[in-house]
């Protein structure tokens, strides 16, 4: 327990202990405690002496530093404070001088197998995101050779995902009716929760499967619509056509050679995730099962029997396409918003994905660092003809079973990925189309975490019911659909939390000096002729100000017995921002309460919070004798904590 000083505490002049004169006139008598509450804490100074909150504008400078700076302290010249930026920019340049030619074999090998992976995958999402096959190339070589001298992931791999695809598919094929685009998603991708991800990739995973019947199945056309409904019409119209209307008839030659590779590469994705020494297995498979089928098509001519086949894919380097970008016309803040929410989608699979290999290997991954490397290399790669890139689940883990020791191995898949883009791409031209949505439809399964939705379940029903709400929203609506019914649902807890706080009456442990709330713990004791409130809601704003007071009102009116109610000792410690009011409310409560004979006291505000009370005169109305740095100095400032104790005792 703080040691107490004995210097004298002083009444405010408003307020004598012994008589009130209420507002009616009428006088309350409240008891004589002078000799209890003269002697004023030293730690209670602590409270009113401390100094003043940094700015804003500081605390937005100082995180700023932290993601650009590679040392936390401000550096004390203008060489050292460039050199430091440029570390914190570039973390290459850190542990780059420690690289060793055994890390480069180890990155050599992974990068290698990852491109094995990667440029069948890439080329696959290319076709979801209903693009020609290079595009898909081109984001798996430049955007990784920018995340490999800038990102924080020692494990993440780069490239398109499939997630991001079908959102860039999905939306983008709406700019011609901008109207159809809810005006709303421009703004609620904030409110994107980890469940409405794990709800809304569940249901884009089931809907990319859908989609990916198209090629499996040979359809010349198909529907546009995302939703599962949809889809089911479209397939069973083209299975169900009778074979004069060629276009829309399937053909079973294409769904035979999807179903064989696709068996193909998840039995081997098996044997290579229960045998670790045959990880390569899994990673080589897409790549193999591409030449294996290219083969087939290319030596049995099974094009001109109805097989679908890629065709051309331009050969060379990314071209520029910074003339492409345009700052104006009629879809310009459709294209913004599109790509506001593919840019959130995908930081948040990245950091994701690389703080649980970073969590599993043992080092701190830097989120600001990361969402600057993020953000550099899509930019990067929009002056290339690249589309979104960000971190893959599935290439990660294959990155790090091969052994990746740094993001070396980004740079060598990134290599790779321009070798074939000069050498290979005319060896492209007979691979079906329905190895590309075997490739896709194999990568799929990781996406549907069922396991974390019955977690979410378990440990939060409004944050599951926004996962099911994008599940749902996805699968049956549309991806704009899925979203705005996570973030409504999202929106709706908040709003719930923030105008509802719960205010929790305290009491102590026996035998302690802790007091915590009566509810949670049962054995805790009311003290008596004194009440105590702690106020569970980090804000005290406009939104929940009148309610916050009208429930401690509430609670002192209906907590007063026999004994009567003297002191209110007000836990402010979870309240970390109050506003203009915040303040008010609390100055009415004070008002109300010395009008009835009963003394409020403040205990543990927060920084901002007891900054502001001085600033708006609120510390003076209270009376500075009454602000407190504990509960416990509180109660015993109030007399309350030797008759409880004796009250026990007997």
């Amino acid at each position: 327990m703080f040691q107490r000083a004995a210097s004298s505490r002083s009444f405010p002049k408003h307020f004598n202990p012994g008589t009130t004169e209420s507002s009616s006139g009428n006088s309350a008598s409240v008891p004589d405690h002078g000799s209890k509450v003269s002697a004023r804490s030293e730690t209670s100074l602590l409270v009113l002496n401390a100094p003043e909150p940094p700015p804003p504008w500081q605390e937005v400078s100082g995180r700023v530093r932290r993601a650009v700076l590679a040392e936390v302290n401000r550096p004390s010249s203008l060489t050292k404070c460039f050199v430091s930026v440029l570390r914190g920019l570039f973390p290459i340049l850190l542990w780059g001088r420690h690289y060793d030619r055994k890390s480069f074999r180890r990155d050599l090998m992974a990068g290698l197998t990852l491109a094995s992976l990667g440029i069948p995958q890439s080329i696959g999402y290319a076709n979801l995101a209903k693009l020609d096959p290079q595009y898909g190339l081109y984001s798996s070589f430049v955007p990784p050779l920018i995340y490999a001298v800038m990102g924080t992931s020692r494990d993440i791999a780069i490239g398109p995902v499939a997630v991001v695809s079908l959102l860039l598919s999905s939306m983008t094929q709406k700019l011609v009716d901008p109207y159809t685009h809810p005006d709303a998603l421009g703004f609620v991708v904030d409110f994107l929760s980890h469940a409405t991800i794990v709800g809304f990739t569940g249901g884009a995973a089931i809907v990319i499967g859908l989609q990916q019947l198209k090629g499996l199945l040979g359809i010349n056309h198909f529907t546009n619509n995302t939703d599962v409904v949809s889809v089911i019409k479209a397939v069973w119209f083209a299975v169900h056509q009778p074979v004069s209307t060629a276009s829309f008839v399937w053909n079973p030659r294409n769904f035979l050679i999807g179903c064989s590779f696709l068996v193909l590469i998840l039995i081997l994705r098996s044997i290579g995730l229960r045998k670790r020494k045959l990880f390569w297995l899994a990673a080589i498979t897409p790549l193999l099962s591409v030449i294996l089928s290219t083969l087939l098509v290319y030596l049995t001519r099974a094009d001109k029997h109805g097989v679908k086949i890629i065709r051309q894919v331009k050969e060379g380097l990314n071209p520029s396409s910074v003339k492409q970008i345009q700052l104006t016309g009629p879809f310009i803040g459709e294209t913004a918003k599109i790509g506001l929410i593919c840019a959130i989608i995908a930081l948040t699979e990245a950091v994701a994905v690389g703080r649980s290999f970073a969590a599993a290997r043992g080092y701190q991954l830097d989120g600001n660092k990361e969402m600057v490397a993020m953000g550099f290399m899509n930019i990067a790669g929009s002056l290339s003809s690249c589309y979104v890139a960000t971190g893959s689940f599935s290439r990660t883990a294959v990155n790090v079973s091969a052994g990746c020791e740094t993001t070396v191995s980004n740079m060598v898949m990134a290599i790779t990925v321009f070798a074939s883009l000069q050498l290979l791409m005319k060896l492209l031209y007979y691979t079906p189309v329905a190895i590309l949505a075997s490739i896709i439809l194999s990568a799929l399964p990781g996406l549907i975490d069922v396991k974390e939705a019955c977690r979410i379940w378990r440990v939060d029903k409004m944050d599951f019911l926004a996962c099911l709400g994008a599940f749902l929203g996805v699968l049956f609506g549309s991806v704009e659909i899925g979203l705005l019914t996570a973030v409504i649902i999202s929106f709706a807890k908040i709003i719930i939390s923030a105008l509802g706080p719960k205010t929790e009456m305290l009491g102590r442990i026996q035998g302690t000096d802790i007091f915590c709330s009566m509810r949670q713990y049962p054995s805790a004791v009311e003290t008596p002729n004194l009440l105590i409130l702690r106020i569970d809601s980090p804000f005290l704003h406009f939104m929940n100000a009148n309610s916050v007071k009208e429930r401690i009102l509430a609670r002192i009116a209906g907590g007063c017995d026999a004994t009567m109610t003297r002191f209110v000792v007000l836990d402010m410690s979870n309240v970390t921002h109050i506003d203009t009011s915040g303040i008010p409310a609390v100055e009415e409560i004070h008002k109300k309460l010395t009008s009835s004979g009963v003394q409020l006291a403040i205990a543990n505000p927060g920084w901002r919070v007891i900054h502001k009370m001085k600033l708006a005169g609120l510390v003076d109305i209270i009376g500075e004798e009454w602000i407190f740095l504990t509960v416990s100095e509180a109660v015993e400032a109030c007399g309350c904590g030797n008759e409880e104790d004796s009250s026990l005792s007997g």
